[in-house]
């Protein structure tokens, strides 16, 4: 039996992820049967072919040498989200993002791709990587999702709406392929999403090139707004800041006992925690609830957090 995790944000969760790393391998016994980590995903800001969700800030190139290194090292492939769909061909060419490639060319690391413009690019420039359909495809035809799983992917990840339409899921021929996300923050069959994806690739791209252009000016979403006003029907979006007690309570949530007593039986052994932009206590609870035996919790929560501590993730006050 095997419980394949793949983690959110190699870069901004970057120390957390190593602690808990170390929590898998030196205190196995509080983990539920055959948890492993199968990938730690995200991206290395300001990445323009990023997507999802925004993300922000800068990272030199010691700092990305340091993160591929740490987590390869332990035999952890990276797996970078460049997912985002408005992507042009001029974007195919930016300097940071192919160097990144470049640096995290060894044959463990993978990629998560949507746009089959940067698709086509990526195969044919770095052939080395594993390659993951996304889930902002948003395929949810039964017969089409099974054409994906037949296609030369390394993972297919399903789209969360159909999380529990069984009848679906069981026709995948492939099952080990697939990979289910299991906490999704967004209101089930949300009629916005695709288009919620587009806006956030447009943000993406306008803050990677104001970064490249102005490195030492502040990002002004006003005036990327008032550009796009499309952009500002998805400001307000709550969804993504939904803690672990919001999200249990969507019909797309997956449970732990489900995973274990009806995903894993039926043949499913992929699973997502998304999180990237959680606040760390909030990413805790999701790990504590997803990957340790219930019994354990506590004991765990405690370890780790002392843990995350003496590595200066988290300050705890005396």
């Amino acid at each position: 039996m095997r419980a394949r995790f793949h983690l959110p944000d190699f870069a901004g969760h970057f120390k957390f992820n190593v602690v808990f790393a170390e929590l898998l391998e030196k205190r196995p016994e509080y983990f539920r049967e055959g948890v492993e980590i199968a990938s730690v995903y995200g991206v290395f800001p300001p990445s323009i072919w990023n997507g999802g969700r925004t993300q922000g800030g800068v990272c030199n190139q010691n700092f990305i040498n340091t993160v591929i290194k740490t987590f390869n090292g332990r035999g952890i492939p990276l797996r970078f989200t460049f997912t985002n769909p408005m992507l042009e061909k001029k974007h195919l060419n930016d300097d940071f993002c192919n160097m990144v490639m470049h640096l995290a060319d060894n044959g463990l690391n993978e990629v998560i791709v949507m746009s089959p413009l940067l698709e086509d690019y990526i195969r044919k420039n770095y052939p080395n990587y594993k390659i993951t359909s996304s889930t902002c495809k948003r395929i949810t035809d039964a017969e089409q999702l099974c054409s994906e799983v037949e296609k030369d992917y390394h993972i297919v990840v399903i789209d969360y709406d159909l999380n529990h339409d069984f009848e679906t899921l069981e026709k995948i021929p492939d099952k080990k392929k697939c990979e289910l996300l299991v906490n999704a923050c967004c209101n089930p069959n949300c009629p916005m999403r695709s288009e919620h994806y587009k806006a956030i690739g447009l943000q993406q791209i306008a803050y990677s090139n104001h970064v490249r252009k102005y490195p030492n000016a502040p990002f002004d979403t006003k005036k990327l707004v008032a550009e796009h006003p499309e952009i500002q029907k998805f400001a307000d979006c709550p969804c993504s800041q939904r803690s672990l007690f919001d999200i249990v309570k969507l019909k797309n949530h997956i449970s732990p006992d489900e995973i274990w007593g009806k995903y894993i039986p039926m043949g499913f052994e992929q699973f997502k925690l998304e999180g990237r932009t959680l606040e760390t206590l909030n990413l805790l609870e999701h790990y504590m609830y997803y990957m340790i035996k219930p019994e354990c919790k506590d004991q765990a929560r405690f370890e780790f957090l002392n843990w995350l501590a003496a590595n200066d993730v988290i300050q705890i006050i005396e």
